[in-house]
């Protein structure tokens, strides 16, 4: 029998520092679980990710610190540059780019592997080429499916579902094209173009995935992409026996996966259904909506109505949306409510899982106007509230405000949890036209005889109104 063979100083250390850096990983997810400690868990991460890549670093020769040095260089300027320089309107959308970056690197470094490996002349373990190819395929479909998010959230290309006939049997062709060719790369070590084969349908399906998703699905498709990027990450680690890879991408999985899960909870509708749904492709008609309410008329408010209208209430419910994102109209949303506060109405703040672009977007916005945290609902917390507030004041807000989620069975988001604004006694709508919100239907709202409308830039409506709060 040999003898064990002793684990040298460098390698324990560079184990431990991976231990760590799984811990300081983990602790980073449980502290980002709640507002009040975000931060905290966003400084344990940096710190856990800074050690990882002090400790990998030492498993690399000297000569090879160049290329890695320069690469750190590269990507902090290109992070710390993106960080500061993106507007939160565009926080979406460089989540987007930031996953399918993430799914990129997992294939890209699988591949390499495989290259490496040399095939044609050596024989890959099944558990190699099974990692390595599971690695390739979900990191082009994650970084593909991710370019073509980005695409839609930055309206370079329309945010209503893509169609065409037959579309579900183009995905399930190029999904049978790229098992069958992974079963060949598995069957076969040496079968380079078949691995090609399946490394392009991958990239396609991940196209072709997210082209018949609507804007408003969006923010479970980030979701459930950096899932799939977690995964990616994960199974890369195995191909590298690099175990903070393993646990960080399993984190990441797991943690996309739940969220997602929950997500489509609070739309009351299935995974398949988002993925598959086309959701948004029929548009409701302004009749429609109208009929829903018996009346197609509108009411139209000023300033000075809205002003006093909250100003003399005793309990206002914000609401936010995608249009105080767009306006950039937290810190005036903020300014408000003290104002408000100090004329002694209570202020609360209704937060719908789905509200903007992405997961938490109102959270991310109304914290960086330091809205304090215990001011913020969910929308369990807050929908029995609505019938004792005075004025529902609903900023940009518009598909999680629609009552046709409960009493119109033709919508296309009937049964999906919505924010009882229609409850309130009063309901005020901040909006710049009557366009329909990113899932394209219309709102019956707009058409409850006590809802007003008042039509503008939210940041410029919201501080005309602070002004007169202060004048009454």
């Amino acid at each position: 029998m040999s003898a064990v063979q002793p684990i040298v100083p460098n390698a324990l250390a560079i184990d431990v520092a991976y231990l760590v850096t799984g811990v300081c990983f983990i602790l980073g997810l449980r502290y980002l679980s709640s507002p009040k400690t975000a931060r905290a868990g966003n400084l344990i991460s940096m710190v856990g990710m800074a050690i990882a890549l002090i400790a990998t670093a030492f498993e690399l020769d000297f000569a090879q610190w160049l290329p890695l040095v320069f690469g750190l260089g590269a990507g902090a300027i290109v992070g710390i540059y993106s960080a500061r320089a993106v507007k939160m309107t565009a926080m979406p959308q460089m989540v987007a780019l930031f996953n399918g970056a993430g799914g990129g690197a997992a294939a890209l470094v699988s591949t390499a592997e495989f290259l490496k490996l040399d095939p044609s002349t050596s024989i890959l373990t099944p558990d190699q080429t099974v990692t390595i190819v599971l690695s390739s395929i979900i990191g082009a479909i994650s970084f593909c499916g991710s370019i073509i998010a980005f695409l839609k959230l930055q309206e370079l290309m329309t945010g209503r579902p893509i169609t065409y006939a037959g579309q579900q049997i183009v995905n399930g062709l190029v999904a049978l094209a790229i098992v069958v060719s992974a079963g060949c790369v598995i069957a076969n070590a040496d079968s380079v173009p078949a691995y090609f084969i399946a490394l392009g349908g991958a990239a396609l399906l991940g196209f072709l995935f997210v082209l018949p998703i609507g804007g408003a699905d969006m923010p479970v498709v980030i979701s459930l992409l950096n899932s799939f990027t977690g995964l990616a990450a994960a199974l890369t680690g195995f191909v590298l026996g690099n175990n903070v890879l393993i646990i960080a991408g399993a984190l990441v999985g797991a943690s996309g996966t739940l969220l997602t899960l929950l997500m489509s909870k609070a739309m009351n509708r299935s995974i398949t259904n988002v993925l598959f749904g086309a959701f948004g492709a029929v548009k409701t008609s302004a009749g429609d909506a109208a009929a829903a309410t018996g009346s197609g008329v509108i009411r139209e408010a000023t300033v000075d109505d809205v002003a006093t209208m909250v100003g003399y209430a005793k309990e206002v419910i914000i609401v936010p949306g995608y249009g105080m994102a767009v306006a950039q109209a937290q810190h005036s949303v903020r300014e408000l409510a003290d104002q408000l506060e100090k004329k002694g109405v209570e202020v609360k703040y209704a937060i719908h899982p789905v509200a903007g672009r992405m997961p938490g977007h109102m959270n991310v916005l109304l914290a960086e106007a330091n809205v304090p945290y215990t001011a913020l609902y969910d929308m369990d917390d807050i929908n029995p509230e609505f019938p004792r507030a005075d004025v529902a004041l609903v900023i940009g807000a518009n598909d999680v405000t629609n009552p046709a989620a409960r009493n119109v069975p033709s919508s296309p988001i009937y049964g999906m949890p919505i924010l009882d604004v229609d409850k309130a006694h009063n309901v005020v709508v901040l909006k710049r036209s009557m366009k329909p919100g990113f899932a394209g239907i219309d709102n019956p709202l707009f058409y409850d005889p006590k809802t007003s409308l008042l039509f503008g830039d939210a940041k410029a409506s919201v501080s005309q109104i602070t002004t007169e709060i202060q004048a009454l």
